[in-house]
């Protein structure tokens, strides 16, 4: 990944479409090696969570382009690579795997991020009725030395509707289930990045599968 590494420091400093353009070629190569990285992780996952069918990279790589119509920042580019490994793609409401490549910034992690209000409201519900049951995720050995806890927004109040006083409390104020392993940069030049990323997820994966549960209940009943 060293290559990437050096094409996204550039890109930083150059967050311009002349720059880039100029530089398309190299763009392209080092996203083809990322893209076999993602596809190779994809079935890696796979063997220990049989909701992830692997596919092309297409389906989980987003694209290194912004949306900038509602961004005060006008830089066209993301300044790093990233990929969501979920039943579905990329695209789907599933909890799934995330990797996200950048210079002093890599991490893993994944779980379900902005989810609908809908969905949302479910896994608090669930949180709630089985509270015992989400925290001793979060506080497995292994889990929480990996990834701590849940990550990611928070309201300052119980949401309305819920508890003030439940046991969960802390937990339904998230707005989002996900957790997160920051990487050093180091991590992605060994030779065997993808089996110790493989290995993070797999910790990950029954935190997964617990929101994964959510979402099923949600679609069966659609």
């Amino acid at each position: 990944m060293n290559e990437l590494f050096a094409f996204l420091t550039e890109l930083r400093a150059n967050n311009n479409r002349d720059w880039f353009k100029a530089n398309e070629a190299e763009y392209k190569r080092v996203k083809v090696h990322f893209e076999g990285f993602v596809e190779a992780l994809a079935r890696a996952i796979a063997e220990f969570d049989s909701s992830v069918v692997p596919g092309p990279a297409k389906n989980y790589v987003f694209r290194i382009f912004k949306d900038v119509r509602f961004s005060k920042d006008k830089s066209p580019y993301k300044t790093h690579f990233g990929a969501f490994i979920s039943p579905g793609g990329r695209k789907s409401p599933y909890a799934g795997y995330y990797l996200h490549l950048e210079p002093g910034a890599s991490f893993l992690g994944g779980g379900i991020y902005g989810p609908d209000t809908t969905l949302l409201k479910a896994l608090r519900e669930e949180v709630v009725d089985n509270a015992a049951e989400f925290r001793e995720l979060l506080e497995d050995t292994e889990f929480k030395a990996l990834f701590g806890g849940l990550s990611g927004e928070r309201l300052v109040n119980v949401p309305r509707g819920f508890p003030k006083d439940h046991e969960a409390s802390d937990l339904i104020k998230h707005k989002h289930f996900v957790v997160m392993h920051a990487t050093a940069d180091a991590f992605w030049s060994q030779e065997d990045a993808l089996e110790r990323t493989a290995r993070v997820f797999e910790q990950q994966h029954p935190f997964n599968s617990w929101l994964n549960q959510v979402v099923q209940g949600m679609e069966g009943q659609g």
